[in-house]
């Protein structure tokens, strides 16, 4: 199965994208959590997505192109993966693509969590103080939704279009929006 996990930050994408690719025995590939280990880390490009991460902006494209590509070539990935936080852009799109038709298969399914723009500042809150996430004051929160609205939701319309997408209420208690997504890729063939 190779798909992609949807939807604003703090949809609880990273949540379910644990319990989806252990179900299907792939890899969850989040670009945010290889961001941060990068800062942590204290490498060249943890420094420069620091920068961007501050500030609510996306990383730029071929930096995040680079860090995909290599994971995905990577042998845990091979019968498929999870992506949590890419494409992020048009132009993502398109690389993401040749990655995948490289490997000499499709993308099989874009799940894309719904979830209320107040619940999700909520959330993000409540998860800065019990992590200490620096990057999730209410600022760089409602910036992000907003940077998603641009830059991201487009891509839900590109997949739409190839009749991969399938809409998940990201509202409720976990298992019931795990079980919603099961629901949703039970019909999926995969690639």
């Amino acid at each position: 199965m190779r798909l992609i996990l949807m939807g604003p930050p703090g949809a609880g994408k990273g949540t379910q994208a644990r319990v989806i690719a252990e179900y299907f025995g792939v890899p969850a590939i989040s670009t945010g959590d290889i961001f941060r280990a990068n800062v942590s880390q204290g490498t060249p490009l943890g420094k420069k997505a620091q920068e961007y991460m501050d500030a609510g902006e996306y990383v730029p494209d071929e930096v995040t192109n680079l860090m995909v590509r290599a994971r995905i070539d990577e042998p845990d990935a091979e019968p498929g993966f999870l992506l949590d936080g890419y494409p992020r852009t048009l132009a993502q799109v398109e690389e993401l693509d040749g990655m995948i038709r490289h490997t000499g298969h499709e993308l099989d399914a874009v799940v894309v969590l719904t979830v209320d723009p107040n619940e999700i500042v909520e959330r993000l809150l409540n998860r800065a103080q019990t992590d200490g996430r620096t990057d999730d004051t209410e600022d760089v929160i409602r910036r992000r939704q907003e940077v998603y609205g641009e830059q991201t939701e487009p891509l839900i319309g590109v997949y739409r279009g190839r009749g991969i997408v399938h809409e998940i209420d990201g509202m409720g208690e976990v298992d019931d929006v795990t079980k919603r997504i099961f629901d949703a890729l039970d019909v999926v063939s995969q690639s």
